[in-house]
């Protein structure tokens, strides 16, 4: 064999070598799992006074985010306990979750579970169930507005009543974040009337902010608001909650 020719071999056959290992690298690259992690935080609120007065409100509260191209999941658990003179004011536990599943970039389907105790306003339980589609009006990396429709069950106990019944949840929800996260707003609203008597209903809003103060620690600010056209007897209709507390994003 001939020098040229060996010097050929010796070329096809780094060149062979070098192109699998290229082509291996690129489906490597192009086959990589893309993660999407949870975006989990607890927010934990305190305020005590002593002296002339004696009070006591403890909240906390914990959520959890996930979003994929096609799914989006929501968890939330929060309590609170309040206290005045020894006399129970505020006793108050409640959770949902939810799951949305894109069918494009702004439609989407969704199923949510929530449950509710209120101890000061005798609602012992309040269930609620629902399925619908939603609707992204804006999305983008700064600001998110949504609504969202469909119908559900309620089952729930206040005082000694026991209650069931079909509704429609007519919801919207937005999201405006500042100065690349360090600081964002949102608020939430949601109707459910019982379907065969609409002078029924549930009203719950919420209204939040929050600031950053060192690196995953932040200032929040919620109120929230709940209004129930039948309540327990003697218990009024209006429930509103102003809360501050140190969060915790991780």
């Amino acid at each position: 064999m001939t020098p040229n020719k060996t010097l050929l071999i010796i070329g096809a056959a780094a060149w062979a070598a070098f192109s699998a290992s290229a082509q291996t690298t690129a489906e490597t690259s192009t086959n990589a799992v893309v993660k999407y992690p949870w975006q989990d935080s607890v927010t934990a609120g305190l305020t005590l006074t002593r002296g002339n007065s004696q009070s006591l409100l403890s909240t906390i509260k914990v959520t959890g985010d996930k979003k994929t191209p096609v799914n989006e999941y929501s968890l939330d658990a929060d309590g609170a306990y309040g206290s005045s003179s020894g006399v129970a004011n505020d006793e108050t536990l409640h959770g949902f979750g939810q799951w949305n599943h894109l069918f494009s970039d702004r439609w989407y389907g969704d199923v949510r579970a929530e449950g509710l105790h209120d101890g000061i306003a005798e609602l012992k339980y309040r269930g609620t169930f629902t399925a619908g589609a939603g609707y992204y009006f804006i999305k983008n990396a700064a600001t998110t507005l949504a609504g969202e429709v469909g119908p559900g069950y309620v089952t729930q106990r206040v005082g000694t009543v026991d209650d069931n019944f079909a509704t429609m949840r007519v919801a919207e929800r937005g999201e405006h974040k500042f100065n690349t996260n360090a600081a964002r707003i949102w608020e939430t609203v949601e109707y459910l009337p019982k379907l065969d008597m609409f002078s029924v209903y549930l009203v719950n809003a919420e209204v939040g902010a929050e600031s950053a103060l060192y690196r995953n620690v932040s200032l929040q600010i919620c109120l929230d608001d709940n209004f129930n056209s039948q309540p327990a007897s003697g218990r009024k209709r209006n429930d509103v909650k102003l809360v501050s507390g140190i969060t915790y994003n991780f």
